[in-house]
Formats: C-alpha cells, structure tokens, sequence
C-alpha cells in the first residue's frame, strides 16, 4: 500500500484566504444561496486552504463556516460540503466514530478504512480518535462487533504489517499451502489462518502468495473466500486483499457499485434452479439489500471522493475506466443531478473517455 500523490485535488494558486472568505459569506448572505461560488471555492481548494478559509471567515464575521453551512445548504449537497471541510486529520476517525454510533453497526465503512489504509495511517486514525472523542476505537469496535469479523478487525487494527522488503520465496510457498489446506482441503475452514496471514504479512509477500496460492490451488484466493466464508468477514477478507493487488481498483470497484446500486461480492453464489410449468431456469437470489439497481449509495460516494482526492482520484479514475468500460465522470453524470452532481464532477477532475 503505497504512497500515492495523484490526486485530482491539489494547492489553488494564487490563494486568498479572506478574499475566499467574504466570496463565501456573500453567496450565503440574505435572501437565497448561490450554491455555485460554494461549490466552486470548496471544490478547487485543498484541505489544508479549506481550513484557512474557515478561520478567516470566523476572524472576518465572527461566524462559524461549517454551521452556515449546514444553514444554508440541504440534502446531499450539504453532507458532500459539510465533508470537504472536515479536517483532513479526523476524516477517518469521524468517519469510524458515526459507524460505531447509535443503533445498528456499518459494517460496510469499517471494512473500507480498515482494510484500505496504511499501518501509520491506521496508527493516526487511533491517536486522533482517542485525542477527538476521548475513547479507544479497538474497545468500540470489539463492543460493536464480534466473531471473525470482530478478530480481523482487531489485527487491522494493530497496524502491525510486516514491512515491505525482500520476500522470502520458502514462506511464500509455504503460506500458499497453509492457506490451501486451511480452506479447500479442509471440512469446513480454518478462518484465523486466513485472518493472521492476511492481516499481518507484508504487501509486496502476500502478492507473491497469491501468485503461488493460484499456482498451487488453480483458484484465486479470492475465489477460495468467497466458497469458504461469508457475511461480514467475507466482505472484509476480499477487501483486504483487493487493497493488497491495487487500493485504487478496490476504490474503483467501490465507486463503481456505490452507483450501480448492487454488490460487489458473493451474490452469484445465492442460486438455485426455478420451474415455471415444463421449463427449468437458473435463479439467482439476492437479499434486500443487494437488489440491482436499489439506487445509489451516497454516503459512500461521498466519503470516497472526499477521503481520495488529494490522494489518488486520478489513478482511481484510471483504474474505473479500464476495468468498467466507462469513466467515472460519465458514472456521477448520469447518476447524481444538480449542484450535487457538478460539485462531484469538480472533485473528479476530468473525464476519461
């Protein structure tokens, strides 16, 4: 998981803190709101100049930015605003913060940050967390969640991956093989070799494992999770390790179906074989949840497009058009409408059809 500094968003130049500022309270001053200069500052500013604006704008109007905000603005186009003015530092941990919150866990955002950020990115997301909301996310987490799902998560959470150097080809092999026998050789499956080795060993190690896994087994691994596991785990294991091959086509994959409006994994196993008088038909069956086309997923969307910006859109982008046969641009155009759609068209930077 490597650094990557392709982001679609980056420094404005000349930039002008006040100048920005007195924009911003004019367009939300008096009667109506002209969503358009917002939409347009917010979007063109890096994280660290949105918050020079904020302060400029408190200093100038004794006003808080993100409450005017919040006033003037409604809907989706609110929550993608009020989002591109978090910190950039507590992004995450806010983020983790509301999936933990309330009645019912979100599974779906622990699966994304966890399995998708670096270990020192993991650490800061811990500090920040206990800095911000005076807790510790691994006790609200484990309180939240439980099983194997709970366990991978508490690997994760350790952000003890091993480091990237020279790999060994003898445990390459060997952990090829453990894997083998602790899935498709084995009567039922041993999911914490699963979890240890996946969790812990090192990117460029566990690419080679797959490699041999495939070798050996005549499977992907990602194949052999998806037969032997299930449910939050499942979503989980093959999240960490589509984040292992490339984070901008699991980014990708996750923008893709938070606009398709389906799921990405395990549905083709929900089959069976339908009569209607004489004939015979392959049915496949889907949970509520994961009906084709049940519309899109905003606050994924959102969250994505916020969180990657600055730092890898363009190789997500990349990776959306070669492995989807169209852009990500023309995706939110044809799936979002008004200022919200031209505010995600900015952030996305550029259509590459």
């Amino acid at each position: 998981m490597a650094k990557y500094t392709r982001g679609t968003v980056t420094a404005f130049s000349p930039f002008d803190a006040r100048a920005d500022a007195e924009a911003l309270r004019k367009a939300m001053k008096g009667m109506g709101t002209d969503e358009e200069t917002i939409l347009k500052i917010l979007t063109s500013r890096n994280n660290a100049q949105r918050q020079e604006i904020a302060s400029a704008f408190k200093t100038l109007f004794g006003r808080d930015l993100v409450d005017d905000l919040k006033s003037e603005l409604t809907g989706k186009f609110e929550t993608l605003m009020v989002s591109l003015m978090r910190p950039a530092r507590i992004f995450d941990a806010h983020a983790l913060k509301h999936a933990i919150k309330g009645a019912g866990t979100n599974e779906k955002v622990l699966t994304e940050i966890l399995a998708s950020r670096t270990p020192a990115e993991v650490q800061n997301i811990k500090q920040v967390y206990m800095q911000e909301y005076e807790a510790n996310l691994e006790d609200k987490i484990t309180g939240e969640t439980s099983g194997h799902f709970q366990r991978l998560l508490v690997v994760l959470l350790q952000a003890n991956r091993d480091p990237d150097g020279r790999v060994d080809e003898a445990l390459v092999e060997k952990d090829a093989q453990v894997l083998f026998r602790a899935g498709e050789l084995k009567w039922g499956t041993d999911e914490e070799t699963f979890i240890t080795i996946l969790g812990t060993r090192s990117v460029s190690h566990l690419r080679r494992v797959f490699d041999k896994y495939m070798t050996i087994s005549g499977f992907q691994i990602e194949e052999t999770i998806d037969r032997e596991t299930s449910g939050d785990l499942e979503k989980l294991l093959l999240a960490v390790v589509k984040c292992i091959r490339s984070v901008p086509a699991y980014f990708a994959e996750t923008l893709y179906y938070s606009m398709k409006g389906t799921v990405s994994v395990g549905i083709y196993k929900r089959f069976g074989v339908c009569r209607f008088g004489t004939d015979q038909f392959i049915c496949f069956f889907f949970p509520p949840s994961e009906l084709p086309g049940a519309g899109t997923d905003d606050d994924t969307l959102i969250r994505v497009m916020v969180s990657r910006s600055e730092i890898d859109l363009l190789d997500i982008r990349h990776e959306f058009r070669k492995n989807f046969a169209k852009s990500l641009y023309q995706m939110i155009q044809k799936d979002t409408s008004g200022d919200y759609r031209k505010a995600l068209l900015l952030l996305c930077g550029g259509d590459d059809e």
